[in-house]
């Protein structure tokens, strides 16, 4: 799969692919450790069936370290989406993304028409030890990272290196684990019942981050809320099972953007 360009405006940098239409725009955000390349199977198959797909690059190790947090998150989401003029959109996350996504659809309802959520934090997350990693020794990286899916194979050589980079780095090091705690910090549940977006929540059967309890408890929580499980898949379904994510996102897509269009 080739990878997508990366456009620039206003000193965001950002993925967009398929065509402006009268549907709102479909923004993806990636998680804590991840990029936009998380969202390539994603963004391809939602841009051939017509949706525009935009992935900004969240500066998860760039930001202040004042605003490395969920809420910093949250409000450059924000700047990001008024600097390219988008006054609605479906907003999509994982993982980390899905909590911004979350605190988003709180704090401006007005602005998010349907939510697709998977792997979510808010809830609450397994500690993963990124504080306490043995930060020289790939193999031990390896099945860290290995966590994050069921089949541990997608545990690439091109991830850990990520990874190694990213804890390896003094500054990095500092904010991963400063989001980190800012993520154990800013639960959301109180919070739940004032979405009222549409949202599709789609979980790995076997994820070990965010267990399938917390799908459960987003979908009690959530008003106008469904949810899909996929088996054999752990917290990253659009990278280990992206046809099937893509599938269910699709459907949801199609249904919410019929009904938009019924309501102008």
């Amino acid at each position: 799969m080739s990878d997508f360009s990366i456009a620039e405006h206003n000193g965001y940098r950002y993925v967009d692919e398929g065509p402006a239409t009268s549907a709102p725009p479909v923004v993806l955000l990636h998680g804590m450790l991840g990029d936009q390349s998380n969202w390539y199977a994603t963004i391809r198959d939602l841009a051939k069936k017509q949706y525009r797909v935009i992935v900004p690059v969240l500066p998860v190790y760039d930001l202040p370290l004042s605003q490395t947090t969920v809420p910093g998150l949250v409000d450059y989401v924000h700047g990001f989406t008024e600097a390219l003029g988008i006054p609605e959109m479906v907003l999509a996350g994982n993982s980390l993304g899905g909590h911004v996504a979350l605190l988003y659809a709180v704090r401006h309802p007005e602005k998010v028409s349907a939510l697709v959520l998977s792997g979510a934090s808010g809830i609450y997350e397994v500690e993963m030890g990124t504080s306490k990693f043995r930060r020289r020794d790939r193999d031990y990286i390896r099945q860290r990272a290995a966590l994050t899916f069921f089949d541990p194979a997608h545990a690439t050589d091109d991830l850990v290196e990520d990874v190694y980079g990213i804890i390896n780095d003094r500054g990095r090091a500092i904010r991963l684990i400063r989001m980190a705690r800012s993520v154990q910090n800013e639960g959301v549940a109180e919070h739940l019942g004032t979405i009222h977006a549409p949202t599709l929540l789609v979980w790995g059967e076997e994820d070990v981050i965010t267990p399938p309890d917390v799908a459960e408890a987003f979908f009690e929580g959530i008003p106008n809320a469904r949810l899909q499980f996929i088996g054999k898949c752990g917290h990253a379904p659009m990278i280990e099972h992206p046809d099937v994510f893509n599938e269910y996102t699709l459907e949801f897509l199609d249904e919410v953007s019929g009904k938009l269009k019924m309501a102008m």
